[in-house]
């Protein structure tokens, strides 16, 4: 089996947690949505490509960024010590709030897709984007350093493999309940990492009616453990690339 193994950086970014607003809190790595929106948007897709997509990276540093925030409703009628504006009669409330921002981030993607037969064409549009691609929010651009076919295999290891040093991933929650990985190990605590349930993929639903749809995106969310200082185990079969990276394809 090939993947699309892609390198790359970004300086500051936002990774938005869907249920934070007054801080916009970021995960630490981008979910399976985001990384999937980046290549169908690369690519021109507009219908979904079944794919498996393996995640792992770093950062350096986390800090908070300021911005202006606008709240309004279209029936709210302007009061003047309610409202910092007025458009159109209409009143809107101005004041600022928080984003998490990570900064120095690097992200090894393993991009898996169910049609192997797009695996030349999903390279071509990376290595020659219509525009500059970006990963989490619009203006958190990614500087892409490597675009490479490599071939994955399910082996027996011989010995342990880590993650490259200061490297944390989203492992899938079966690999650690069968020990095929350990992660964070010390101190008596034989597995550590925080548990997140990432959205992957949508279908749209019509909840309302025929005449008067109203369409909801329902997500296959995915619970996995991110988690540092992984090691997969010797005589365990573990999935890795033609250059020994673990590849944890969900």
């Amino acid at each position: 089996m090939k993947a699309i193994r892609i390198q790359l950086e970004q300086e500051l970014v936002n990774y938005k947690v869907p249920t934070s607003f007054q801080l916009k809190e970021t995960y630490p790595l981008p979910p399976f949505s985001t990384v999937i929106g980046m290549i169908h948007s690369l690519c021109g897709y507009t219908e979904y490509k079944k794919m498996q997509v393996s995640i792992q990276g770093k950062f350096h540093s986390k800090v908070n960024d300021l911005f202006t925030r606008y709240e309004f409703k279209p029936e709210t009628t302007y009061e003047k010590g309610r409202h910092q504006l007025e458009v159109g009669g209409y009143g809107i409330g101005r004041g600022i709030a928080t984003t998490e921002l990570l900064s120095e981030v690097e992200v090894m993607l393993h991009i898996i897709p169910q049609d192997q037969n797009l695996i030349n064409e999903i390279v071509e549009l990376l290595v020659s984007p219509a525009e500059f691609p970006s990963l989490g929010r619009r203006e958190d651009l990614a500087i892409i350093k490597e675009v490479k076919i490599v071939e994955i295999n399910n082996l027996e290891l011989k010995e342990d493999i880590e993650l490259p040093k200061g490297y944390a991933a989203y492992i899938p929650l079966k690999m650690i309940g069968k020990e095929i990985v350990l992660s964070g190990e010390s101190d008596g605590i034989k597995q550590r990492g925080t548990v997140y349930k990432l959205n992957k993929n949508y279908v749209l639903n019509n909840v309302g009616t025929e005449k008067r749809p109203k369409i909801f995106r329902q997500w296959n969310k995915i619970k996995v453990v991110y988690s540092s200082k992984v090691s997969a185990v010797e005589d365990e079969f573990v999935s890795i690339d033609e250059d020994n990276n673990i590849v944890f394809a969900i």
